[in-house]
């Protein structure tokens, strides 16, 4: 039984590009549904190719004009980044009829290697879009739903959220596959995915010598996701040099496995705090390296803050890059220790967001934000306080409590 499709916010933008663009490069992490995003819009029409089967990718690597004589466009190459050698051969054959748009759609799961190549071989013939995991409102059917700041959402009186409900889903994440399939087992099919990830992905990367090593790095990792992150500590608890450390934190950014949160300051010569923050991109793998199976244990444990904030973050970031757009997402904090978890740079100014884990939210949830309208003035927009309930309502001037479920 094949899986249904559920439709992508991307679609129009990919569309779009190809249209622009002699070549479409299309990058995001293992699983996150590229393929059957090209196959689902281009399919009828292009050749479809793999370049993960080992002789697959040595006919390429090795022979890499015939190999395209004999894969001509219009042709998807999926997980390029294993013959990243034919990219400099299809600039070529691009640059031969440079009018023909849409000639080459190409996926890969390595940002690092792969913008590297594709900037050297294909800057200005390809558009580079990226896919992360469904988003919530792809999930449930909405994929084009603004975010509340763009067009404030109204809670219908007979819409309800149910609070255990909303900790399963975040257990469970957003993998497409996961999603489709409501009887998959989320711990193994996380347990896979990671091992997968390990052993193809990470292996390929000249920086990781011991995958266990690598493997320990990622759980420390999910144990301080949403705290300030120091990686000397980080590198003196597992016993790795800090260079090692910062190194592999690289890799997983890389292959779009972890979002890292930088500071905002208005001005270069005052930043408050360097510190960055890292978060999972996906909230059911964070909880899976968190050992976490149980929603109860979930929300109430010491990981809950953590795992709301990242499905927040993770929300926005979806929403934003599947438009097309590259997300300008940061947290706020000064030395005094106000601290606003999320900063969203938009067109009309600066949207501070809070996420309490409280489902009953207060006024005084409300005060880092109103310190931060404060010190912007114009620059700050309307603030949201994102929490678990159900309840939307206002907790004072230019500051609304907003659940979830409406993010």
């Amino acid at each position: 039984m094949t899986n249904p499709y559920i439709k992508r916010s991307l679609e129009p933008i990919l569309k779009k590009a190809a249209a622009e663009f002699p070549a479409v490069v299309l990058t995001g992490p293992r699983q996150s549904g590229k393929t059957t995003l090209l196959q689902q819009l281009f399919g009828r029409h292009y050749r479809y190719v793999s370049l993960e089967p080992p002789d697959v990718r040595a006919s390429a690597e090795i022979d890499p004009r015939t190999f395209l004589e004999l894969n001509p466009p219009p042709v998807i190459f999926d997980e390029v980044q294993y013959a990243p050698g034919i990219l400099p051969y299809i600039k070529e054959k691009i640059d031969a009829s440079r009018h023909r748009k849409g000639q080459f759609l190409l996926t890969g799961s390595q940002n690092l290697l792969l913008m590297e190549k594709v900037t050297e071989s294909l800057a200005g013939r390809a558009a580079i879009l990226r896919l992360f995991p469904l988003s919530r409102r792809e999930a449930e059917g909405r994929a084009q739903r603004p975010l509340p700041w763009e067009f404030l959402p109204q809670l219908s009186p007979e819409k309800s959220f149910a609070y255990g409900e909303l900790w399963k889903g975040f257990l469970r994440g957003w993998y497409p596959e996961l999603i489709a399939n409501p009887m998959l087992d989320a711990n193994m099919w996380h347990g896979s995915y990671v091992q997968t990830y390990l052993e193809r992905d990470v292996r390929t990367l000249r920086q990781i010598g011991d995958l266990s090593q690598f493997q320990n790095f990622l759980r420390v990792l999910a144990a301080r996701s949403a705290q300030l992150l120091n990686l000397t500590d980080v590198a003196r608890d597992l016993g790795v040099a800090v260079n090692t450390a910062k190194a592999w934190l690289s890799v997983l950014e890389a292959t779009y496995q972890v979002i890292v949160l930088r500071p905002y300051f208005a001005n270069v010569g005052k930043r408050l705090v360097k510190t960055p923050k890292v978060y999972f991109t996906d909230v059911g793998i964070l909880c899976y390296l968190a050992g976490l199976k149980d929603p109860n244990h979930a929300a109430s444990g010491p990981m809950g803050g953590a795992i709301l904030e990242t499905a927040v973050l993770s929300e926005i970031v979806k929403a934003l890059t599947h438009r097309g757009i590259d997300p300008q997402v940061y947290f706020w904090r000064t030395m005094a220790g106000t601290e606003v978890d999320f900063v969203v740079v938009t067109g009309g100014g600066l949207v501070p967001i809070e996420v309490k884990l409280s489902a009953t939210p207060r006024p005084a949830m409300a005060s880092a934000i109103k310190t931060f309208q404060k010190d912007f003035g114009d620059k700050a927009l309307p603030g949201y306080v994102v929490h678990p309930g159900d309840m939307m309502l206002p907790l004072g001037p230019g500051v609304t409590a907003l659940p979830f479920a409406l993010l």
